[in-house]
């Protein structure tokens, strides 16, 4: 999840893997009640990949994920600078028997792990990428930090792919496994699909799955049917003559006050806008977040602009506002990006599918859903989304009593709950087994 501005692809990879040895072995099943079996297996005596079974393999790999978590997040990487960490990821995947390519729009890393069953092809994407100094928000940064839960993701999605991988031969379908590069700079996903990720083929995959670390308490989901993040628009107003500087403040705090939301400074803030979230036609159905500053020196009488609008047709109006306020300055000049970056929007039927296969596994109370979209974060996982439907959770990593901002992900304080790797392993696990073998 990043507040980062748009950047372009820079290299193009040839997507052509080797196929890697070895599976393990089925582990007893565990102590879960819910043994509804998944998949084509089921009709055929053959047991599909059940909660049971999915439990108990992840119950042996449970102290090794967490210490894969902190050994990444020991040796953070930038985006596009993800070399460690992508061996890493592509040993374990190959070691558990996945097809594995490397070098997919830059650093990133592709399994594929196909059941033994006939099923359907589904795809989950896991970022790789540590934030920037420019994108932490504790200020004095001196290097990248796994301040935004990426170093989870990757480790879940190891351990996803290692646990249906023990279980191939009760699983229907494939699973394709996308390790994405620099999605803090909102650049890996376009240049993992400039590299052909997605393209026709026999592992191309017919939807594609996603999860975030986010400030719910630690093992509860939340999901995102309809919903998603916002994009993100930027541009400048230049101002001339001798007061341009004096023009530009003024100007500046014009432009501020189309914000219709406030960044948050407090945990009570914090709070409050996670509850805003949960609330259904509450104040983030509809917002701006709007950042307006007047350069100094060199810069002085020029504006930069950062702003997120949600839903996504408001940049149309904003765009107007900004134009309409600049032209009261004499000899303004606008200069906006040639179009915002997208939003990303989840598809809201699959979403509710996602919805009712968690409250199943986990109960009533192990899910919430999201009815708005949170105004200072974006996802370049909108460009999967826009090939294929999917679905984007959210996975609570608050420990209990802990301040908010230990779950916030750029926050400096962010201090995730390791136990939320097990949660996810076991979920995502589930959920994929379920949608690959969907006749």
């Amino acid at each position: 999840m990043s507040d980062a501005k748009q950047h372009s692809p820079t290299r193009r990879a040839v997507l052509g893997g080797t196929a890697a040895v070895g599976a393990g072995a089925l582990l007893a099943p565990g102590a879960l009640a819910d043994t509804a079996t998944t998949g084509a297996g089921a009709g055929t005596g053959r047991r599909g990949v059940d909660r049971a079974a999915v439990d108990a393999v992840a119950a042996r790999l449970d102290d090794e994920l967490v210490a894969l978590r902190r050994d990444i997040h020991r040796h953070p990487e930038g985006p596009g600078e993800e070399r460690r960490t992508a061996a890493l990821v592509a040993d374990r995947l190959g070691a558990a028997g996945l097809a594995v390519t490397t070098g997919v729009g830059g650093h990133g890393v592709v399994g594929v792990l196909r059941g033994h069953c006939p099923g359907r092809t589904v795809g989950y994407r896991a970022d790789m990428d540590a934030v920037p100094p420019s994108g932490q928000l504790s200020g004095g940064a001196t290097g990248p930090a796994h301040v935004c839960g990426h170093d989870l993701h990757t480790t879940i999605g190891v351990g996803v792919a290692e646990v249906l991988a023990r279980l191939r031969h009760r699983l229907s379908g494939t699973v394709v496994f996308l390790f994405q590069p620099a999605e803090e700079t909102l650049s890996g996903a376009r240049a993992m699909l400039a590299d052909g990720v997605l393209d026709a083929g026999p592992a191309r995959p017919e939807e594609i799955h996603a999860l975030h670390c986010g400030p719910f308490p630690v093992g509860r989901f939340a999901v995102t049917p309809g919903t998603g993040l916002p994009g993100q628009d930027h541009g400048s107003v230049t101002l001339s003559g001798p007061d341009a500087a004096d023009q530009a403040q003024r100007l500046a705090a014009e432009l501020a006050a189309l914000a219709t939301v406030t960044e948050p400074e407090t945990s009570a803030d914090l709070e409050r806008l996670v509850t805003d979230w949960q609330t259904p036609d509450g104040p983030l159905t509809r917002f701006v977040a709007f950042r307006a500053a007047a350069g100094e020196g060199a810069e002085a009488g020029t504006v930069s602009l950062g702003y997120r609008c949600w839903p996504e047709e408001r940049y149309v109006e904003v765009r107007e506002a900004i134009r309409e306020t600049a032209a009261r300055y004499a000899g303004a000049r606008v200069d906006l990006a040639d179009e915002p970056f997208p939003a990303m929007v989840c598809p809201a039927e699959l979403g509710h599918v996602a919805e009712r296969h968690l409250r199943r596994v986990l109960g009533p109370d192990g899910v919430t859903v999201l009815h708005a979209a949170l105004p200072f974060a974006g996802e370049d996982f909108t460009f999967f989304l826009d090939r294929m439907p999917g679905t984007f959770t959210f996975l609570g990593v608050r420990a209990p009593g802990a301040d908010i901002a230990t779950s916030f992900p750029h926050f400096g304080a962010f201090d995730p709950d390791e136990r939320a790797i097990g949660h996810g392993v076991r979920a995502m696990a589930g959920w994929l087994a379920t949608r690959a073998g969907r006749d």
